[in-house]
């Protein structure tokens, strides 16, 4: 219980970095191509649009690098970055490994809230599951629908 007061800060990426190779970006564009060329045999221009800018979006997502977070886990709840997310906001967590990357996952109480997912490195696990456990019970997680679906296309 002593860990209680004492508070846990580590720093990590917001996301894993996918590898995309020259036939991940032809992918995209035949699957672009394609759905952009029924939009308009359908005519369909808001659904044109929309694959405009989810192409774009994506290509966005892909060179962006992602942004090194400060967390810290104090009496009070985790904190990422600014932001404070209170223990209270949760009813459990899990710890989910993602090939060699390894990600809290703070399960909230109210049904259509997202969880949080916090990446961490392996040497800091232990303290942060002992941390997370003395406030919060542990589920068994796992990658859910729309995660697999990600993971698939590596975006």
């Amino acid at each position: 219980m002593a860990n209680q007061s004492k508070s846990i800060s580590w720093e990590a990426e917001e996301y894993i970095i996918r590898d995309h190779n020259t036939w991940w970006y032809i992918g995209l564009f035949i699957v672009g191509a394609a759905l952009g060329t029924l939009a308009v045999f359908i005519k369909a221009w808001t659904f044109l649009a929309l694959i405009i800018l989810s192409i774009i979006t994506i290509l966005i997502s892909t060179f962006r690098p992602p942004r090194k977070i400060t967390y810290s886990l104090g009496k009070d709840g985790l904190t990422e970055g600014n932001k404070l997310h209170k223990y209270d906001e949760f009813k459990a967590f899990g710890i989910l490994k993602e090939g060699s990357h390894f990600s809290a996952i703070l399960i909230p109480k109210k049904r259509f809230n997202i969880s949080t997912k916090v990446y961490f490195p392996e040497g800091s696990g232990e303290a942060i599951v002992d941390a997370l456990g003395a406030r919060l019970p542990m589920e068994e997680v796992k990658l859910d629908f729309l995660d697999k679906i990600v993971n698939f296309l590596r975006i």
